[in-house]
């Protein structure tokens, strides 16, 4: 069962009328080399925010790290690894924003841009934003089998959902909160995103899209995700095609 570690607030946000407005939730796994600096700069945003961290059963010196921030971030520790999706489901229980970014605990999307994926959400412009790294191209030193999967999964969310986007599985995705909530979220690993696309889109929300910048790492420097991910978060649009809320 996740731990809370430490937390600057203490209310849910249908008590507390000062809940922020924007909930950042970073699941982390033995990310002691990036972290830190990916705290710092959630924190020097000058955005009305708080920031949610889930160590998911890290070994290294992540939870250590994390300690350092005890008073300015909320902390939720798994004692196992569980994976993304779960991870974030566990962050979520303890956001308490009116709207839901995801942010990886490496940096390879630029903390500074989460404004601009947040924006139309926050402006009530949108229920579902999305930071494409593609709008451009893909990045050249982005793997192959990377970029064939990420090709199908944007054209399969066209074909399925009606959704006319470019980057299906970006980490940035913002969300306005009462929609998450609707969505029953069932995810463990990377289907996350998958996930979310597929169910925004059976509630009736158009997703958008702002351009962000994007810097792959290899797996040597700490990437997790592999092209067999991709597998499953074909499966998962595949699944919910036809989900609908248990509510309904």
């Amino acid at each position: 069962m996740p731990l809370l570690v430490s937390s600057p607030r203490s209310m849910r946000p249908d008590a507390d009328p000062s809940a922020p407005e924007v909930s950042v939730v970073v699941p982390a796994y033995n990310e002691q080399d990036t972290i830190e600096e990916v705290v710092r700069r959630l924190i020097a945003l000058p955005l009305d925010k708080e920031i949610v961290v889930v160590d998911d059963g890290s070994t290294d010196r992540t939870p250590q790290i994390l300690a350092l921030f005890a008073d300015r971030v909320i902390v939720v520790r798994n004692p196992d690894p569980g994976g993304k999706g779960k991870a974030i489901r566990a962050g979520l229980k303890h956001a308490t924003g009116r709207v839901v970014v995801i942010q990886d605990a490496d940096l390879e999307y630029v903390p500074e841009e989460i404004f601009l994926v947040t924006d139309p959400v926050v402006q009530g412009k949108a229920w579902v934003s999305y930071g494409s790294r593609f709008t451009k191209g893909m990045h050249p030193s982005m793997a192959l089998p990377n970029k064939v999967v990420n090709k199908l999964l944007a054209a399969m969310t066209r074909i399925l959902y009606g959704q006319r986007i470019t980057d299906e599985a970006t980490c940035y995705k913002a969300v306005r909160r009462d929609l998450l909530d609707q969505m029953e979220l069932e995810c463990e690993r990377f289907e996350f995103c998958p996930e979310v696309t597929a169910k925004a889109s059976r509630l009736g929300k158009k997703i958008v899209e702002v351009p962000i910048s994007y810097e792959p790492r290899s797996v040597k420097a700490g990437k997790k995700i592999r092209w067999t991910d991709g597998v499953e978060a074909i499966w998962t649009l595949l699944r919910y095609r036809f989900w609908k809320p248990k509510s309904a």
